[in-house]
């Protein structure tokens, strides 16, 4: 009997102290929470983040402060998220380039992230679109391919630098199609674009945003998008996926992540107000104008888009053999 009660006694304590533990999201959140954005201010990336942020800011009745902390491919600012208190009250916008090619690209991260953060949601991908100059005797991909396999090593890509999202997408691109171009690195796409115009490079997988201009002003010919549909920006034009490369894919996407060991409310929390926010008519609107579109899910999908994004992409770095100086 005197073991019963106890059991009991100890049961009973516990059950009440787990009905008097208030739940981490109850009065979350009380301050403004910290956005962290990799990247430089302006950039497609902080532009996105402060569209949604302040959709999201506003629902949950707190400020939601941008805070641009840019450097080493994104690693400074993640780095910055990895390390803070898993509170919910700072967060970090990511990207391709941070957690699917970086850790291949630079295997010497201060944290890891698979284990260093918590998936809280994709909120939206973006495309790319294949341009090439207008005296390139090509009109699609295929003849585009015809023409590099009966010119090998005359034709020159640009990227806007090494490691990065559109180097790695025309590696791709020469990978399946069994062409050789060779690399021109830039500082940035759009100081590829007058080489291109005046044809000392010859193919550049540029944003959408940034690249669909000179198609639509005539100075550059557009061959395809890189997403496995084609894009309300540019509906007219294929994917290369339907040009004569099967299977050929090459987004970037954006998610929210916060540090290790965030509490399972605030992540729903947080999963449901960002969700919310880039379904808003206003939102989508402004994701549209940078060549995105929003996706949404669980942090359970998030995660698992991330971990085959990030293989797809090791293989390819491993396999070409890519490094970075």
């Amino acid at each position: 009997m005197k073991t019963w009660l106890r059991l009991f006694g100890v049961g009973l304590a516990t059950s009440l102290t787990l009905a008097a533990a208030p739940s981490h999201a109850e009065n979350y959140p009380s301050k403004p929470i910290r956005l962290i954005v990799p990247f430089p201010a302006s950039g497609a990336t902080d532009l996105l983040a402060r569209a949604i942020a302040q959709k999201v800011g506003t629902s949950m009745g707190q400020q939601i402060v941008v805070d641009n902390r840019p450097g080493a491919g994104g690693a400074i600012g993640s780095d910055m998220a990895a390390k803070a208190p898993a509170d919910g009250y700072t967060l970090l916008i990511a990207t391709t380039s941070t957690h699917s090619i970086g850790p291949y690209i630079n295997t010497h991260l201060p944290y890891n992230t698979e284990t260093d953060f918590t998936p809280i949601g994709q909120v939206a991908t973006a495309t790319n679109v294949l341009v090439v100059p207008n005296s390139l005797p090509v009109k699609n991909v295929k003849e585009l391919i015809d023409y590099a396999k009966k010119h090998p090593g005359e034709l020159n890509y640009a990227s806007s630098g090494n490691g990065t999202v559109v180097h790695l997408t025309a590696e791709a691109f020469k990978a399946q199609a069994g062409v050789f171009i060779t690399h021109i690195p830039y500082r940035g796409t759009a100081l590829a674009v007058p080489d291109l115009i005046s044809n000392k490079v010859q193919i550049l997988f540029d944003s959408i945003v940034s690249g669909m201009p000179h198609v639509k002003n005539g100075k550059l010919k557009g061959l395809a998008v890189t997403s496995m549909k084609r894009s309300p920006l540019a509906p007219d034009l294929p994917t290369v996926n339907e040009s004569g490369l099967p299977g050929f894919e090459s987004d970037t996407w954006f998610g929210i992540y916060g540090p290790k060991g965030l509490p399972a409310d605030i992540v729903n929390r947080l999963n449901s107000e960002f969700n919310k926010a880039i379904q808003s008519q206003d939102v989508k609107e402004r994701l549209a104008k940078l060549g995105a579109e929003p996706v949404g899910g669980t942090p359970a999908q998030f995660a698992a888009m991330v971990k085959k994004d990030s293989a797809r992409w090791g293989k390819l770095i491993k396999d070409r053999k890519i490094q970075v100086d």
